[in-house]
């Protein structure tokens, strides 16, 4: 595509506010309902690492000031959804999940500063590109674990599906931001937006299938129960002769007559 400072811009900006807000779907979701069964706390403590490394490249490189923005509030974002995870997720108490989150994130940030400054002044192209990749990796990763909850439970449970288009949308905006950069076109950051876009596609497609087949299996079983556990009912003979009949029958069997 011919270079286009304006729609790289734009492009940029728009993916920085998705994925700014992407995660704030989910976080209201855990703390309205108190609970995150079936969301992976790998995977936001994974793209909270990736973050940390894609930052880092982000900055190295000079792409533009959207796409460094985004990886230090997705970051912030994650860690906020993976504190939430060893509250409401584990048997910790508030406090202490609240002094490990914030640990986690003055931890991340400190080490990505350091990183910054050890690598601009050099300008080591492997170092710059292992920061890149391992990205990738971890932000693979961290999905991965995610259709782990997905194969266990047969359906997406705990998930904010509304979490994982916005961050699906916010892929897509920072490849387009990246083809309208001028060249070298950058390859690896590439990689990394792209991955998102196909396995949020991925989760969301789950979504799809696999919710509504998890919602008719549940009322099936319901249905199955309640047919099981509803006691036989017995017809008591409404007509005089049908009465004598049945009360001469349960005398004949020892009962006690009923007419």
């Amino acid at each position: 595509m011919p270079v286009n400072r304006v729609a790289e811009n734009v492009f940029g900006t728009l993916g920085t506010i998705c994925w700014s807000a992407q995660l704030v779907p989910q976080i209201w979701k855990s703390y309205r309902s108190k609970d995150t069964t079936g969301l992976s706390a790998w995977l936001v403590l994974c793209w909270g690492l990736s973050a940390t490394f894609l930052g880092v490249y982000a900055i190295v490189q000079n792409l533009n000031i959207p796409l460094i923005v985004q990886p230090q509030l997705f970051g912030l974002l994650c860690m906020i959804s993976w504190g939430q995870c060893q509250y409401y997720g584990s048997t910790r108490p508030k406090r202490v999940s609240l002094i490990i989150a914030v640990a986690a994130i003055a931890v991340l940030g400190a080490f990505e500063t350091a990183m910054v400054f050890a690598i601009r002044p050099s300008s080591n192209h492997r170092a710059i590109q292992f920061f890149g990749v391992f990205s990738s990796v971890l932000l693979s990763l961290g999905l991965v674990t995610q259709y782990h909850e997905i194969y266990k439970r047969r359906e997406v449970v705990g998930l904010s599906i509304t979490f994982m288009t916005v961050d699906f949308l916010g892929g897509v905006f920072s490849d387009l931001s990246l083809a309208f950069k001028p060249k070298p076109f950058d390859t690896i950051a590439a990689i990394t937006y792209s991955l998102v876009v196909v396995m949020d596609g991925v989760v969301i497609l789950a979504a799809i299938i696999l919710n509504p087949r998890a919602r008719r299996r549940r009322e099936a079983e319901a249905h199955d129960n309640i047919i099981t556990n509803t006691p036989e009912m017995v017809t008591i003979p409404s007509t005089p002769s049908q009465r004598r009949t049945f009360t001469t029958a349960s005398e004949d069997r020892g009962g006690v007559p009923m007419g």
